[in-house]
C-alpha cells in the first residue's frame, strides 16, 4: 500500500494511493492513523486535487553518512567501520513540490539521494531477526547539505539540519519487504539530467545494521525516519535547479530549488 498525507479544503488527512497512471491516481481516505489499525473509508478523491505533504511528520530523523563507499571516497572520506550517524531535525522536513530554499550562509549546495525508512511503532533495543517487525514502510528522501558548511564546521548541525533540507516523499510505500528494500535502484536528476545512480545493495551497512545500531543507543518513535545514506555522484544545487529522487518501487520525489528570502 501507498500511504499518502495531504491538505485539501484546509484540512489534513492520511489516504492509500490507487491507480498506476500518474494522471489517474486517487486517494481513499483512510479511518485513523497508519501507525495503528486502520481502515480505508471508500471516500475517494482525486490525487490531482489535493496537495502532497510530507508522508510523516517525524519527531527525529536519523541519517548515516559515508554508507556507500563510492560515495565517501568521491568526498576524500575513509569508509567507517561502524555505521555514522547524524540528525536533521524535524523543521528540515519538506514534501514533494515544496521548496528547497538555498540558504544565506552556504555557497555549495548539494543534492543526496537516499532511501528512506519509515518506522511504525515505538522500539529501543531491536534484534536484528525482530527489524522487519518496526517498519512501516519506505519512501525517498534528499539529504540536501550545504558541502562548504560540512567541511568547514566539525559539527552538522547547520550544514545539514537547516530548513527544508529534508524532503521526504511522494508517499510511504508499505508492501516492500526488507529483502526487496535492500536492493533497489536509487537515481537522481537535476533539471532531467542523471545525476546519481546506485542500488541500496552497495550499502556498506545494512537496513538491519543501521536500525540495530540506533536502537541500541535510543528510542524510536512511530514517524520517526531512518536515512540510510547516498550513493555516489552528489553534485551542485543552484538556484532554479528542480532535483527528483527516483526509488524504484516506490515513487519519484521532485522538488524546485529557491533563494531563501
Amino acid at each position: 500500500m501507498r500511504i499518502a498525507r495531504f491538505s485539501i479544503d484546509g484540512n489534513v488527512a492520511f489516504g492509500a494511493v490507487e491507480g498506476d497512471k500518474p494522471d489517474e491516481l486517487v486517494l481513499d481516505i483512510i479511518k485513523g492513523i497508519p501507525f495503528a489499525d486502520f481502515e480505508l473509508s471508500g471516500t475517494k478523491v482525486p490525487l490531482s486535487k489535493v496537495r502532497l505533504l510530507p508522508p510523516v511528520l517525524p519527531n527525529k530523523v536519523v541519517a548515516f553518512g559515508r554508507n556507500y563507499a563510492e560515495h565517501a571516497r568521491e568526498l576524500g572520506n575513509e569508509v567507517p567501520d561502524a555505521p555514522f550517524a547524524f540528525f536533521k531535525p524535524s523543521t528540515s522536513v519538506i514534501g514533494p513540490g515544496d521548496a528547497i530554499k538555498y540558504p544565506s550562509f552556504s555557497e555549495e549546495l548539494h543534492h543526496e539521494a537516499e532511501l528512506a525508512v519509515v518506522i511504525g511503532r515505538m522500539c529501543r533495543e531491536v534484534p536484528r531477526d525482530r527489524v522487519a517487525d518496526v517498519i512501516l514502510g519506505y519512501t525517498c528522501a534528499n539529504d540536501v547539505t550545504a558541502r562548504d558548511v560540512q567541511k568547514r564546521e566539525k559539527q552538522w548541525a547547520r550544514a545539514k539540519g537547516f530548513d527544508t533540507s529534508c524532503p521526504l516523499g511522494p508517499w510511504v510505500e508499505t508492501d516492500l519487504d526488507l529483502a526487496t528494500a535492500s536492493d533497489l535502484t536509487v537515481q537522481l536528476t537535476v533539471n532531467g539530467e542523471q545525476r546519481q545512480l546506485g542500488r541500496t545493495s552497495e550499502m556498506i551497512h545494512s537496513i538491519e545494521d543501521l536500525i540495530v545500531n540506533i536502537t541500541e543507543a535510543m528510542t524510536l518513535l512511530p514517524g520517526d525516519v531512518i536515512l540510510t545514506g547516498t550513493p555516489a555522484g552528489v553534485g551542485p544545487l543552484a538556484v532554479g535547479d528542480e532535483v527528483a529522487v527516483t526509488i524504484e518501487g516506490i515513487g519519484t520525489l521532485t522538488n524546485k530549488v529557491v533563494k531563501r528570502g
